[in-house]
């Protein structure tokens, strides 16, 4: 009787670990757990000074009526972030006393992580992909992001949260909205445009060209609004400084190419390399991603049940295809990507233990300060062997979707017509 008591609280708890339905459960837990960790970490652990004082020094320089992007500098460099960027840490800037309560800044910090948590949670819960161990992997287990965070205060957990908010609208119709928190995402720093190439896709694809000029026209429209007060005084000196894509990053911080020699890290032909290549995977990604999305527009009007799937998978592509062809990632820059890689992993083919392997490894890689050779390679392979099961799984899923065979039908009949 013991042993089959046993085995039943076994297989209890397997079902609760590992059946994706319970992910809601395993959610509200670690985002409890969170809370208190976050608590313990603001307390017990010393608060690193990176940007923070420069992000203050900047905003200093706006409210002190300097509209010039050329002339907004803190002890880091020149103001390199977008118009949104300035509004958001000038509420930051008064809400801690001109940035001195850094106590504070932490535990807002913190509750942005839990908001940003929640939000990737529940497109975890709304797509069924991953089982509720894989929430627990993501949240508690990761020391950079929980740094990046909140001893570090840096602005790239800020646009993901809108990001990550656009994605959750985006899967439940709110479109006009979600391109609204996308556009505010963008003008706080310019890496999410990373999805813009997924976003793009979706609209057209999902929404048709009428509604694709309207949802552009939404993104460029926050833009233009947020940056006016800029754009009337130097624009150009704005749109250069605030959109600056021929940043040339310090070799010393890059966490993945430290394998190279550093004349090739500064060479202009070596940019233009990974810019062919970042190009050319999207473009052989473009048609199998086009024929997700098909099947999303035509099954979300059912509605079936989480073919959200569907929609999510190009844009956390489109965001790890930029990510891995970056000319430099920086420590902060982990959360980008962190918290897609668990729902990628699980969207490959390879069995679970090469999938906790592959985000085991790329995990060490971030943490290992300063990057070594041997780890800026180990991230690239892991990279690759990631990219490669995905476009694995992209090209079944396709070939097995329940339109395919119905579209190829409609093509013959097409053929025998003419």
């Amino acid at each position: 009787m013991d042993s089959i008591k046993q085995e039943i609280s076994l297989t209890n708890a397997k079902r609760l670990l590992c059946n994706p339905g319970n992910c809601w459960l395993a959610a509200i837990v670690l985002l409890a757990a969170e809370l208190v960790l976050n608590t313990v970490v603001i307390q017990g652990v010393k608060y690193t000074e990176i940007d923070w004082v420069a992000y203050m020094q900047e905003v200093e320089g706006v409210l002190n009526g300097t509209y010039d992007y050329s002339k907004l500098r803190g002890d880091t460099g020149p103001l390199v972030y977008p118009a949104g960027f300035v509004w958001i840490y000038t509420i930051l800037y008064y809400v801690t006393s001109q940035g001195t309560n850094i106590r504070l800044a932490q535990h807002i910090f913190s509750a942005l992580y839990l908001v940003n948590l929640a939000l990737v949670f529940r497109i975890m819960v709304k797509t069924r992909k991953v089982p509720p161990y894989v929430l627990l992997l993501m949240s508690v287990t990761s020391y950079r992001i929980h740094s990046i965070f909140i001893l570090r205060l840096f602005n790239d957990p800020v646009a993901m949260i809108l990001l990550y908010a656009a994605i959750n609208l985006f899967i439940d119709d709110h479109w006009s909205l979600g391109s609204f928190c996308f556009s505010l995402a963008v003008s706080i720093k310019m890496n999410v445009l990373l999805y813009a190439p997924g976003l793009l896709l979706v609209y057209l694809t999902v929404l048709g060209l009428p509604h694709t000029f309207v949802q552009l026209s939404i993104c460029a429209g926050v833009q233009v609004v947020l940056a006016l007060p800029f754009l009337a005084s130097h624009p150009l000196n704005y749109v250069i400084g605030a959109f600056n894509l021929g940043r040339v990053f310090l070799f010393e911080w890059t966490v993945n190419w430290r394998f190279l020699p550093e004349e090739i890290f500064l060479a202009r032909w070596f940019h233009l390399l990974l810019l062919a290549g970042h190009l050319a995977t999207l473009y052989y990604c473009t048609k199998n991603w086009q024929q997700l999305l098909g099947s999303y527009a035509k099954l979300r009007r059912v509605p079936v049940p989480y073919c959200c799937q569907l929609l999510v998978l190009p844009l956390f592509m489109s965001n790890f295809i930029g990510v891995m062809f970056a000319r430099s990632l920086h420590y902060q820059f982990y959360v980008w990507y962190y918290h897609s890689l668990h729902y990628l992993a699980w969207t490959t083919p390879y069995p679970v233990k090469i999938r906790l392997l592959i985000l085991g490894v790329i995990e060490l890689c971030w943490n290992t300060y300063p990057s070594t050779l041997w780890s800026s390679l180990a991230l690239h392979a892991s990279h690759c062997l990631l990219l490669g099961g995905l476009l694995v799984h992209t090209a079944r899923s396709c070939d097995m979707t329940i339109f395919t065979s119905m579209e190829k039908d409609e093509k013959k009949v097409a053929k025998q017509e003419d």
